[in-house]
């Protein structure tokens, strides 16, 4: 099974450029997320933090008890061999063959014969559909292949978590979908915990088990699919639905000057109009992509079933409603009946702590949800 990751107040400065601050969230064991948000808020930059290449100021990025922050080189070293990363253009060595290129991780981090290292990269070709393939080189082949064969490359160390950036960038729509699927599937077959950095909607709505947010130099929420697509965050419904309206525009910088021009009642009559680019807003929820036929269930759908069923009662009426429907009626009675059920008497049960979603401070300059939304202190909430 894949290791959870731990992120705690993590912030990152350029100079004075605050890219994003005070991020907390946990990828759970296994399952697979999705980081969203627009260009330039630090989404890749997030992935490299994790990984150790950058050095946050602040805050804590523990993997397999390690923190990946303040350890020492050899801590470093060892935590980083639990990552696999695809690289947003493959990160190819154009000198080499698709074989070379998978099996150079093994030659310079494992002392395999070159038998083993041969066994291992047909076998990692062959997951990712490029069996037959390995005498190519990187200009001869797709976006498409090369993607893969990044994503082969990124296997051969049998990872326990894999980071995925911007994994659809270049392709076309039948080729994400395909790429899609790929994922999910190699999620059933090794159980790897999956994060995946992108601006594709449609990979957002039908493959991850969680999806969070970056925008304005902070995290806007993180949790189940079903509490960001359900959300009725303007900031979330104007991205999801690839709006124009909204407070989202062109450049971080613009946006603050937007967001405050709205709140102090300018550009109201904007944010009435439907856009017509988009033509109103997209489905809020999309069925989950399921392994191939063949492949093995997911071992982390179950998890991740018995893991939201148990904070049910934290969320938000739509994300409940949502995560309801797509349970069996027995599982929804249960859960139901266990919202409704006084916390000591829970507790006394032996059912596991509630842990709420994570937000982050970007939503705390929004204007503040009428009285009733959902409890204080969640996502979009009030402080």
């Amino acid at each position: 099974m894949g290791i959870e990751v731990v992120v705690e107040g993590l912030t990152k400065s350029f100079g004075r450029h605050v890219v994003w601050q005070d991020v907390t969230l946990s990828l759970p064991p296994g399952e697979v997320s999705v980081m969203l948000g627009p260009s330039g808020t630090g989404k890749t930059v997030f992935l490299k933090s994790l990984v150790g290449l950058i050095r946050p100021e602040r805050g804590r990025v523990l993997v397999d008890g390690i923190d990946t922050v303040s350890c020492s080189e050899r801590q470093l070293y060892q935590a980083r061999r639990l990552f696999g990363v695809m690289f947003q253009d493959g990160a190819l060595f154009g000198s080499m063959n698709l074989y070379e290129n998978i099996a150079f991780p093994l030659r310079e981090h494992t002392r395999k014969t070159e038998a083993e290292i041969r066994r291992i990269v047909l076998d990692k070709m062959e997951m990712v559909g490029l069996a037959g393939d390995e005498r190519k080189f990187p200009g001869e082949i797709s976006g498409g292949m090369r993607k893969r064969a990044g994503l082969a490359r990124a296997l051969v160390l049998d990872p326990q978590i894999i980071l995925c950036d911007e994994p659809d960038s270049g392709l076309d729509p039948v080729r994400t979908a395909h790429l899609s699927q790929l994922l999910i599937d190699l999620n059933a077959e090794i159980d790897a915990t999956i994060l995946i950095v992108t601006h594709d909607i449609q990979i957002a709505r039908t493959v991850p088990d969680n999806i969070g947010m970056l925008y304005r130099a902070g995290l806007v929420m993180f949790g189940p699919r079903e509490l960001l697509l359900t959300s009725d965050d303007p900031v979330i419904t104007q991205f999801v639905n690839g709006q124009r309206t909204g407070p989202i525009g062109m450049s971080e910088e613009r946006d603050a000057v937007k967001v405050a021009a709205q709140q102090a009642g300018a550009g109201q009559a904007d944010e009435t109009v439907t856009d017509a680019a988009t033509g109103g807003t997209m489905p809020a929820l999309l069925p989950q992509l399921q392994p191939s036929p063949g492949v093995p269930e997911r071992q982390a759908a179950r998890r991740r079933r018995e893991r939201v069923l148990g904070m049910l009662h934290t969320l938000p009426p739509a994300a409940q409603q949502a995560i309801l429907a797509e349970i069996s009626e027995e599982e929804a009675a249960e859960a139901a009946s266990a919202a409704r059920r006084p916390p000591h008497r829970a507790a006394a049960q032996g059912e596991p702590p509630r842990t709420p979603v994570t937000a982050g401070p970007a939503d705390q300059d929004r204007p503040e949800r009428g009285p009733g939304s959902w409890p204080s202190g969640w996502p979009g909430g009030p402080r």
